[in-house]
């Protein structure tokens, strides 16, 4: 017996249905509305079953939507309550076993409860009537919405003509509102609501605003549609018309494509000065160019590229003027001291004067922000009688933004390298690459990589950007590349530089470059000159100390701006003719001082040391504290100090507990306490090997009752033999101890090397102290006295 033939059986041995109960047949993602003629699919055996039983005994079939598609098995909860009441016209089982019921809907029914008992789902309910027309608002929102339901079938691109007539021929309001919501595409969930909506008012207007929606869509369709059928039609109408002319010349005997653009752009490449392969790669690509529809992608993206090839000077280069003499006096114009960069640009411009075809070294200033790294190579380029470019590196990630971008991609173009070379317009600028320590590494490659081959003179004569896809020659293009911190260029490219260190300004420095440069520039800007307003030179130098601390001069430049901005206003108001700024117009115009004399107030009491660091904006005070606190002999580190830090400290109390019966310390001290060394700033990272002599001044004050000179700062580090290492950065920390009013600074011996790297009227102002070992150390940092007892002997000898 087969599946059908079963069921079959099954249904006719099942319980007939009882009076007002029909069966129910739930249906997933589909709400149907009286009136609706529709052809369902019916699948699951309970749903068959269902179908079969209103056949067979000639019973209104119940259709109610699902609330959730995914149940497979529904249950009351499962179920709307609202669904309607169909009838069975043709029931139609295919050969492939798949059961298809065309059913027209009659009327809403109300489930009261659902029946058991038999194979599929029955319930038993109530069958909604529709209301009558009751007044004369609900014929006018049925006469709006047969409007509006007409008007949307005409911006249907190919609405059936019965449609049309059917809904003229509808007299009834309900049954319009059920035919306008059954043809809408909604939402099964709205769909469901309008169909529970019984009353006629509410209906209508639900039905109302869904089709007038429709509507407001269906016009913007045929808009978008009609615009981008005028556009097709304008380009096949240019396409023939092209195509015609085209014919015409070619009757003529006319050249075959003749375009005026064309032709342009083919005698710029032929003047272009290219090389010979470039040039026939030039005249191949035009040739396909001119075989190329305007209207395809691929003549926008050829004749873009080949508009790129003549604007490259290939045979453009600035006439290279070399005279020592003048390149000093630009040099002296335009930046005050830096002696010994000058005389390395010098030098380099002799070699290049003496040697033009010879290859050149690749540049490299490293220095503090607001030193006049890239002013320098503006200079170099003046000097030289150059172009000058500049291009900032940094948080460049891509590759491609050195390289290009290889002209398959969507928006290709080529790298910053050949677009600076187009701006400039010689094949021989002046190139600045800004911040290059600042390149980073994303996963589309690797810029710093990338950057070898331009920078490097063995490669870069047959340099290939990925959209040119020819050789460029950048052997002749001077390269200059700036860095705060060298470390952080990578070790390759590093390689293929000469690194030129440009330190911090010292106070004499800036209050110079404050004169020549800075104020000049600022009471231009603020619409002013000298006869109108004048900062004295008393008032420059307590605003370097007090209000600015840096080893450039960004900071300076800008409350100089601030002075000149705050003389523009009065002189704009009226209140005075010639604005005279000195020292007592600081405070009011810029608020207290930012920056005061820390030291002496910080080493007022013992286990307090004054330290020099170096950071990648200049050198700075550091402050380290020590206290002694109950516990069992441990160190406690704070202030966010690195690894190296750390180690310092380390070695500095084991150093001091060494020493501590020579340095008068009861050993029992370091069994009963713990010792506390903190950096204060702990917001800042703070690393390096430079602070061990400052932790072990700093444990030994304290521990001893001796303060550290309050007019000293060190540097340096210590090994557990109590020797004091070298260490770096020194011309920037003295730099630092000169500018924030220390008188002594204590340093290893083993730098006097950078002697002469100090600038003259730091080392005339200070006092310099070389030691080799930390007794000399606590000879030169510690006072002669404790606060409340006799002197002690600071100078011990070593275990």
């Amino acid at each position: 017996m087969s599946e059908q033939e079963r069921r079959d059986e099954a249904t006719n041995q099942a319980p007939a249905l009882p009076e007002g109960v029909l069966p129910l047949v739930p249906l997933r993602g589909t709400v149907l509305f009286p009136g609706m003629v529709a052809p369902i699919t019916v699948g699951r055996p309970a749903s068959v079953a269902a179908a079969q039983a209103a056949v067979h005994w000639e019973r209104p079939l119940l259709l109610v939507a699902q609330r959730d598609p995914a149940v497979e098995s529904p249950a009351a909860d499962d179920l709307h309550p609202v669904g309607v009441q169909a009838r069975v016209l043709r029931y139609v089982t295919t050969p492939d076993g798949n059961h298809h019921v065309i059913v027209q809907a009659e009327a809403r029914f109300r489930i009261a409860e659902l029946v058991p008992g038999h194979p599929f789902l029955a319930a038993r309910g109530v069958a909604i009537a529709e209301p009558e027309t009751a007044d004369a608002e609900t014929e006018a929102l049925a006469a709006t919405l047969r409007e509006r339901v007409l008007e949307a079938l005409q911006l249907l691109p190919e609405a059936p003509a019965e449609l049309v007539a059917t809904v003229r021929a509808i007299d009834r309001p309900g049954t319009l509102a059920d035919l306008a919501a059954g043809y809408l595409d909604l939402p099964p969930a709205e769909k469901q609501e309008i169909l529970e909506l019984v009353e006629l008012k509410p209906r209508l207007r639900r039905v109302l605003e869904h089709v007038s929606h429709r509507i407001e869509v269906l016009r913007l369709t045929r808009r978008i549609q009609e615009q981008t059928k005028e556009k097709l039609d304008e380009r096949q109408r240019e396409y023939f018309l092209r195509e015609q002319l085209r014919t015409i010349r070619r009757e003529l005997g006319e050249e075959e494509d003749e375009d005026g653009e064309l032709e342009s752009l083919a005698e710029a490449v032929e003047r272009a000065g290219m090389p010979a392969e470039v040039l026939e790669q030039a005249r191949r690509e035009l040739r396909r160019l001119r075989r190329t529809p305007e209207a395809s992608a691929e003549h926008a993206m050829l004749r873009t590229w080949l508009e790129w090839l003549t604007e490259l000077p290939w045979s453009r280069q600035s006439e290279e003027t070399i005279d020592l003499a003048r390149a000093r006096a630009v040099l002296d114009e335009d930046h005050h001291d830096l002696d010994k960069v000058k005389r390395r640009i010098l030098e380099y411009l002799a070699v290049r004067k003496l040697n033009p075809e010879g290859k050149a070294p690749i540049l490299c200033f490293v220095g503090p922000p607001g030193v006049g790294k890239t002013s320098l190579g503006r200079s170099i380029a003046r000097a030289l009688g150059r172009a000058f470019e500049r291009m900032s590196l940094g948080g460049v990630h891509d590759e491609a933004e050195i390289r290009g971008h290889r002209r398959t991609y969507v928006g290709a173009m080529p790298g910053m390298v050949i677009q600076a070379i187009r701006k400039a317009g010689t094949r021989n600028p002046v190139l600045m690459l800004d911040e290059v320590d600042k390149l980073g590494i994303g996963f589309h490659g690797d810029p710093a990589a990338a950057l070898l081959e331009v920078l490097d003179p063995e490669q870069n004569a047959t340099f290939q950007d990925h959209y040119l896809g020819v050789p460029f020659d950048l052997s002749r293009v001077l390269f200059i590349c700036t860095a705060n911190v060298l470390d952080q260029i990578p070790p390759p490219l590093r390689d293929r530089m000469e690194v030129i260190e440009l330190p911090g300004y010292t106070e004499e420095d800036k209050l110079e470059i404050a004169r020549r440069y800075l104020i000049p520039r600022q009471l231009e800007a603020a619409g002013l000159d000298a006869g109108r307003c004048r900062i004295d030179d008393a008032a420059l130098r307590d605003l370097i100390r007090g209000y600015t601390r840096e080893a450039g001069c960004r900071g300076l430049e800008r409350q100089i701006g601030a002075l000149c901005r705050h003389a523009a206003m009065r002189i704009a108001e009226g209140d005075a003719e010639r604005v005279e700024i000195g020292p007592a117009d600081l405070a009011p115009i810029l608020g207290p001082p930012r920056f005061e004399n820390e030291a002496a107030l910080r080493t007022s009491v013992p286990g307090v040391a004054t330290g020099l660091a170096w950071t990648p904006t200049g050198g700075e005070l550091l402050f380290i504290e020590a206290t002694r606190v109950p516990g069992k002999g441990g160190l406690i580190l704070t202030g966010q100090l690195g690894d190296v830090m750390k180690e310092s400290a380390q070695a500095a109390l084991s150093l001091v507990k060494s020493r501590a019966q020579a340095l008068g310390i009861d050993p029992a001290v370091f069994d009963s306490a713990d010792l506390h060394v903190h950096v204060p700033a702990g917001a800042i990272p703070k690393d390096g090997p430079s602070a061990g002599v400052a932790i072990f001044l700093a444990l030994v004050s304290l521990l001893t009752g001796r303060r550290v000179r309050p007019d000293t700062a060190v540097t340096g580090e210590i090994t557990l033999r109590g020797l004091v290492l070298p260490v770096g950065g020194i011309k920037e920390k003295v730099l630092a101890a000169h500018t924030a009013g220390i008188a002594r600074v204590v340093l290893p011996a083993r730098n006097r090397r950078d002697y002469e790297e100090i600038p003259e009227h730091a080392r005339a102002g200070l006092e310099l102290v070389w030691v080799e070992n930390v007794d000399q150390a606590l000879e030169a940092a510690l006072a002669e006295e404790t606060p409340d007892g006799p002197a002690r002997a600071a100078a011990v000898g070593e275990n």
